[in-house]
């Protein structure tokens, strides 16, 4: 997947518009549609056909201005970019609030919300957010992940990098998925056949050489072929999760 990078446009004018400090212009007719419209329609565009589908002109047109006018409420691509990533992030529910002796299925609650995240949003692993979208919904969305780290004798640095971690390790699971939904949209068969259609060559060759993955593979192979990404996100986030159970313990927490 090729990416996109956030934090290209004006960061100051990203900002702005992100938390509503743009004033309207006192005069003149008033602007049809709005930065929301605009935004809104990028997000859907994007979920259905991909982030390469959205353009300035699109969703201009999506909203029912000349894209001429999409430039009098956001001035770039770029800048439009931020905008959608901080719009679909956060979600549409109220800040939880956790009970710290219950900590690891409050951090499963949300490592599991935010590989939904990714998942009903694809186009957002094709974008580079190394300089991080500071917007509220953005902002939220740290927050929830903090949240239910705290109170468990973790300090400030050892919080924030659980959540990088957690966050690193759902992004990557989200990928997988992503990525065998593209294989199958792009060659148009599905994992069972691609199996199936190899399978015959397969037979043929000499595994003498490869002891253990020909014990192990066909025990796979025959339990969830390629993989089964529930059984394995689930998995891997259990083991990240004893990991940070020992770090806790040891601060008695």
């Amino acid at each position: 997947m090729a990416e996109d990078i956030a934090g290209r446009g004006d960061p100051i004018k990203t900002l702005q518009l992100m938390w509503g400090r743009v004033e309207a212009p006192k005069r003149g007719p008033k602007a049809r549609g709005s930065v929301g419209d605009l935004v809104q329609a990028a997000v859907r565009i994007a979920d259905a056909e991909g982030i390469d589908a959205v353009s300035t002109r699109r969703v201009a047109e999506a909203v029912g201005i000349s894209p001429m006018s999409f430039y009098t409420h956001i001035p770039d691509k770029s800048v439009l970019l931020d905008l959608m990533l901080d719009a679909v992030s956060g979600g549409d529910y109220p800040m939880p609030v956790f009970d710290p002796a219950q900590w690891r299925a409050n951090v499963t609650m949300v490592a599991s919300e935010f590989r939904k995240y990714y998942i009903a949003h694809p186009w957002v692993l094709q974008v580079s957010t190394h300089r991080p979208v500071l917007g509220p919904n953005t902002m939220k969305s740290y927050e929830v992940f903090l949240s239910a780290l705290d109170g468990l004798g973790l300090d400030e640095i050892e919080m924030d990098m659980s959540v990088t971690m957690i966050a690193n390790y759902v992004f990557g699971a989200a990928r997988d998925v992503a990525r065998s939904r593209m294989v199958k949209e792009q060659t148009g068969m599905s994992d069972d056949e691609w199996w199936y259609a190899i399978a015959p060559f397969l037979e043929t060759l000499d595994y003498a050489p490869y002891p253990v993955a020909s014990r192990i593979g066909p025990v796979v192979g025959e339990l969830y072929g390629l993989g089964d990404p529930d059984r394995a996100f689930d998995f891997g986030l259990e083991r990240i999760l004893d990991g940070l159970a020992v770090m806790i313990e040891g601060k008695g927490g």
